[in-house]
């Protein structure tokens, strides 16, 4: 909420927005006021799908919200130029891509601001909740600063309505150990993801993740065919792997939503939601480990 509030994102305003991302990306422009405009993703990358953008642009939009899922960069290049195009701000949503990149330059530093996440499962994870808005604009800068402390620019002088919103000195004291070793681990995770794509080479009724030279894999995340997927989860469950289903209803279905988009179609996204399944990946597994994991994928769709 602070980043779009520091871009200027007020009630009635519309923010262009992914359908196929956690709740929190949509509830944020809920909860200002503002309404979420979902358009489809890309089959391949899971990200917003830029050609998707403009026919969905109107008098009230303000700003576009594309998320970097799984650890991959949007597709940025055409996404800013509709931004420039049209005069909207862009603010990223890279909760899941610290380290990544598009093409030469890293996400967090494509848009006019961006919002990371400290959460303990993340590439670069706390003790707890946490996060973080990086900007180059100044006056979006002193505004997200006043917004996270009560809407205070100097001391007891509340001039806006804000939060409590600051990152505590121990979870930003080993954030700022484990920040010197993020670069090693997201390689290690590419590594990782390069494995499982010779692993699970030639298996049809799968489409593993492409291995880009900017993506960070968040997740390892794998699309079972022919409507499988639950049942390739259940077998890997009863052979001891766990996995997990990001996202398993699209946003503009869930069901805060489901009646003002209830006219609204998005396949792509739709279909994802049906089929993605995130296999074990972290920076130290053991080629052991996701080889258990591969031959069990094998086995259940075998």
């Amino acid at each position: 909420m602070i980043g779009l509030r520091a871009l200027g994102v007020q009630a009635g305003d519309e923010v262009i927005t992914t359908p196929f991302t956690f709740f929190a990306t949509a509830e944020a422009i809920s909860l200002i006021g503002a309404r979420p405009v979902f358009v489809d993703i890309e089959a391949e990358s899971f990200n917003i799908d830029p050609a998707a953008i403009e026919p969905a642009i109107t008098d009230r939009t303000r700003v576009l919200l594309p998320v970097h899922l799984y650890g991959r960069s949007a597709d940025w290049s055409p996404i800013e130029e509709i931004a420039s195009r049209h005069g909207l701000r862009v603010l990223e949503d890279a909760a899941q891509s610290i380290g990544a990149r598009f093409e030469d330059r890293m996400t967090g530093a494509l848009g006019d601001a961006a919002a990371f996440s400290f959460y303990p499962t993340k590439n670069l994870g706390a003790f707890g909740d946490g996060g973080l808005l990086v900007t180059d604009d100044e006056s979006v800068a002193e505004t997200a600063r006043m917004l996270r402390m009560h809407g205070e620019r100097s001391r007891y002088q509340n001039e806006m309505l804000g939060y409590a919103s600051r990152l505590d000195a121990l979870q930003a004291a080993l954030l700022r150990v484990k920040l010197r070793h993020l670069n090693t681990y997201n390689l290690a995770r590419r590594d990782a993801a390069i494995r499982y794509g010779e692993m699970l080479a030639g298996l049809e009724a799968v489409t593993a993740p492409r291995v880009t030279v900017g993506h960070v894999f968040h997740q390892y995340t794998i699309r079972v065919h022919d409507g499988r997927r639950d049942e390739v989860r259940r077998r890997l469950d009863e052979a001891g792997i766990g996995t997990m289903i990001y996202y398993p209803i699209p946003c503009h279905r869930l069901p805060v939503y489901a009646a003002e988009y209830a006219d609204v179609s998005l396949p792509v996204a739709e279909a994802a939601a049906g089929e993605v399944l995130s296999l074990p990946i972290w920076p130290s597994i053991e080629a052991s480990v996701q080889e258990r994991v591969a031959r069990a994928v094998w086995a259940a769709v075998g």
